[in-house]
């Protein structure tokens, strides 16, 4: 509730609730009887769909203003396009009912639905409840009577529900699609085209239902899939709901596997694809540890395992996609990097896994989330090493240091040191100072996204392999690396784009 001036009438933004004039709120027609100017909007035509539910309780002796849209769909000649149509079209609509407000009047701006929910109110409210007395009443929005009508929940436990407009370009509507739980989009009529492919093409179109008119008469509930485009209002909406109480099927004809990266940490480093693909998910295989950074959902199985028994996980994984499941292997980092998605395809390419179909998904690598920590050393060219010698032998890796140093690239050092490996770290930096300077900056990122995240900045004469652990990388820059101490106190470090001419 807001106000300016206590002469002045009163402005009510009335929510009506989805259609159905029995679903309109005691207090939304308590305050149409108040009022003495009742205003709503509507298209060129003249009807209005928030008046018709109203209309009972309309009275003759109410001033109607008619707010009627120079355009909706259709092309205008204004010198602004459609936008300064629509913008001269509420300065005007908000200075009529503010002459009817400074007059004493109290006026009632009906709304369909929730009145600060996609409806018209709001660019009245923001143009005129700094000025008058104000309050909003809400109502039950089209996304509760969808639900409602289809007898489904839209979100349960911890599942994140999502609300889009259909008016979002077709791969912003398949990410955000792709990364929730559950969605409703609004805004369908001419943009459903565009919805049902971005539902095709995250994998949700046969979740998808389909809700016309809810609650009003010619209401029409339909799987989203069988809808002919062509017979779409702007009234309708699309739903996916809860997954929570779905049915995960125990086989299917034919199950996947899909290997994903979480990031080198939480949430906040997964993509959308990847998000989706967990989220659909019969069965979440990988070890431990990065199983514990993926939400659970009901329904699905886990299997946890040691770091150490890759190929043996990735049969596994295989022979559940085999009997019809849907398999995610999950990896920290890139699955591509030093993880899970080389064991999986090593085993998919045996025989008896032949049909079996495996995608691998990015995700961020722990190498570009320290290189982003520390500044930009990875902006020229560079190679990426893992110091591990359980999988090959320490004269490989000491040989393609040589090399890799000899070529002046930066190194992105995996793998550096774990409790049963405790010299590689002070040997490769031995074997680095025969080709770099002294001074030469190594980022030191320890749990870069995590809780005990510390990324430091030191000089490669001075690297300590003490604190270098299994979640440590390094970056070892090239000779013309540099790092900078800014204005703020912070150093950061760069590698330039342009390599000096010999």
């Amino acid at each position: 509730m807001s106000g300016k001036q206590s002469t002045a009438g009163r402005l009510y933004g009335v929510g009506l609730g989805p259609g159905d004039p029995s679903l309109m709120t005691v207090r939304a027609v308590e305050v149409i009887a108040e009022a003495d100017v009742i205003a709503y909007h509507s298209a060129r035509h003249g009807r209005s769909i928030a008046r018709s539910i109203a209309a009972r309780h309309i009275r003759a002796d109410h001033i109607e203003e008619r707010l009627v849209y120079p355009v909706t769909t259709e092309t205008t000649d204004h010198p602004g396009g459609y936008q300064g149509a629509i913008d001269e079209f509420y300065a005007e609509a908000s200075a009529r009912l503010a002459a009817h407000l400074d007059a004493g009047r109290t006026v009632a701006v009906l709304a369909e639905g929730d009145p600060l929910f996609y409806g018209s109110y709001m660019h009245m409210h923001k143009r005129l409840a700094d000025r008058y007395d104000t309050e909003v009443i809400p109502g039950v929005t089209s996304v509760s009577a969808a639900a409602a009508r289809l007898g489904t929940p839209l979100a349960e436990g911890e599942e994140v529900l999502t609300i889009l407009p259909g008016t979002l370009p077709e791969e912003e509507l398949t990410a955000r699609l792709a990364s929730t739980d559950a969605a409703v989009v609004m805004k369908l009529g001419r943009t459903f085209t565009k919805v049902r492919g971005a539902l095709e093409g995250s994998g949700r179109l046969g979740d998808a239902r389909y809700v016309e008119r809810a609650t009003m008469a010619g209401e029409r509930l339909a799987q989203l899939a069988d809808v002919d485009a062509e017979s779409v209002p702007y009234f309708s909406v699309a739903v996916l709901p809860s997954q929570a109480g779905a049915e995960r099927p125990e086989s299917r004809e034919r199950g996947e596997v899909v290997v994903v990266g979480t990031g080198p940490a939480g949430p906040l480093w997964l993509t959308p694809e990847t998000r989706g693909a967990l989220a659909a998910a019969d069965d979440l295989v990988g070890y431990t540890t990065y199983l514990d950074r993926v939400p659970r959902r009901p329904g699905q199985v886990r299997h946890g395992s040691d770091n150490r028994v890759e190929s043996e996980r990735a049969e596994f994984a295989l022979d559940l996609a085999r009997r019809g499941r849907r398999v995610a292997v999950v990896s920290g980092g890139d699955p591509g990097v030093f993880a899970m998605a080389t064991a999986v395809l090593e085993a998919a390419s045996q025989e008896e896994y032949a049909d079996v179909p495996v995608r691998v998904l990015p995700g961020v690598t722990a190498a570009n989330a320290a290189a982003a920590r520390a500044g930009a050393p990875l902006g020229h060219d560079y190679a990426t090493i893992s110091l591990s010698d359980r999988l090959k032998p320490w004269e490989v890796i000491a040989e393609r240091l040589h090399a890799a140093a000899s070529a002046d690239l930066v190194l992105a050092l995996y793998n550096p040191g774990s409790r049963s490996r405790t010299w590689q770290v002070g040997k490769a930096r031995e074997l680095l100072l025969e080709h770099r300077a002294p001074d030469t900056p190594v980022v030191v990122a320890r749990d870069v996204g995590g809780t005990g995240e510390r990324v430091r900045i030191v000089r490669l004469a001075d690297l300590d392999p003490v604190e270098v652990d299994m979640r440590t990388i390094l970056l070892v820059g090239s000779s013309q690396t540099r790092a900078v101490r800014r204005g703020d106190g912070e150093e950061i470090v760069w590698t330039p784009r342009r390599y000096p001419e010999a």
